[in-house]
Formats: C-alpha cells, structure tokens, sequence
C-alpha cells in the first residue's frame, strides 16, 4: 500500500508543477522521475512518448499511466493517472465556482504572459535533450527531416492526414522497423 500512495503522491508533486502541456512535463519528469527516483530513463520516457502521440488523451496523463505501470502495474498507473490530474483539475474548479472572468483579470493576463515564456523556455530545452538522444546515425537524421518537412509542409498542397501526427509517427514507426531490421541483419551478432 505504501508504494501506491507514494506514486499517487509523486504524480501529484509532477502535475501541481507542470505547466503548458505534453512537452513542458519532461522537465519534470527527469527532475522528480529519472534523476531524483530513477523510476525511468529518458530513453524510456521518448518511447512513452512516442507511442503517447499517437493514443487518444493527454499526453502527460499517458506517460502517468506508463510510468505508474511500469513501477506497480495497472493500479498505480490509474493513481499515477488521477494524482497528475488532480491538481490541475481542483485549481479550474475552483476558479470556475469563486471567480467570474478569471482570464479577464489584469493580474492573471500579466501572469499568464510570464508563464507563456517560461513554458517556452521549459519546451526549448525539452526539444534540445530530445535532439541529443534521438540522432544516433545519418539515418535517423534524414528520417527526422522528412518528418519535419511534412509536418510544417504548407497546407493545400498534401492531403490533411500527411501532415496528422498520427501518420507522421506511424510512417516512422514502419521506417525504423525497416531501417533497423536491415541494420539488425548486416550485425556480425546476427550471422552468427
């Protein structure tokens, strides 16, 4: 039982901490998760990742549930789950039931505006690890820049589903596996 309340509590810690959404989590995560836990590793949370991008849901709800199972099984993820969620839904409500045009409030606009930037910068050094980890060989170079062309690839000229990140991360699930297979089978381990 202790080690289930310790999961709610560490997912409550991460989610009372985290703002702006998927990619502004990771910092907390390898602080509270990887560094201070060693519940995880990053390379572990980029699969979680991954597979997050192309499931229904938030993504930082995904990684909870991933990380919880991972630690205690389906349990724990379900209280990973509720303990990241629980802080950010107990702050709306209470803004929804005590204060009316919370968004409209001078002091919350100027809040927000310095929020934004330190999500920004939260994001930017979330992109820059993930870079790091990513680029094993030129392979993985050119698969990223396909990627990234048709992602920001104007819209009109590809069909709208080129551009989903669900086919995005599907196509390069099917090149890795291709990729990779072929490299596998080149291995000196695999001749033997």
């Amino acid at each position: 039982m202790r080690e289930y309340l310790k999961i709610l509590w560490t997912f409550l810690q991460v989610g009372m901490f985290t703002f702006g959404g998927g990619y502004a989590i990771i910092p907390v995560v390898e602080r509270e998760l990887i560094k201070k836990r060693a519940w995880i590793t990053m390379d572990e949370v980029m699969d979680y990742y991954t597979v997050s991008q192309i499931m229904p849901g938030m993504i930082g709800v995904n990684l909870s549930i991933f990380i919880g199972n991972k630690q205690k099984g389906a349990f724990a993820g379900f209280l990973a789950a509720i303990g990241f969620v629980l802080p950010g839904i107990t702050l709306i409500t209470l803004i929804a039931l005590f204060i009316n045009n919370f968004s409209e409030i001078a002091a919350v606009k100027n809040a927000f505006a310095g929020i934004r930037i330190a999500v920004a910068a939260l994001i930017l050094d979330t992109v820059i690890k993930l870079v790091k980890g990513v680029f094993k060989d030129i392979k993985t170079l050119l698969v990223f820049l396909i990627v990234f062309a048709l992602s920001i690839f104007p819209g009109g000229y590809l069909p709208d589903f080129v551009r989903s990140p669900a086919f995005l991360v599907a196509l390069s699930g099917l090149t890795g596996l291709i990729i990779y297979r072929q490299k596998k089978s080149e291995s000196p381990e695999a001749k033997e």
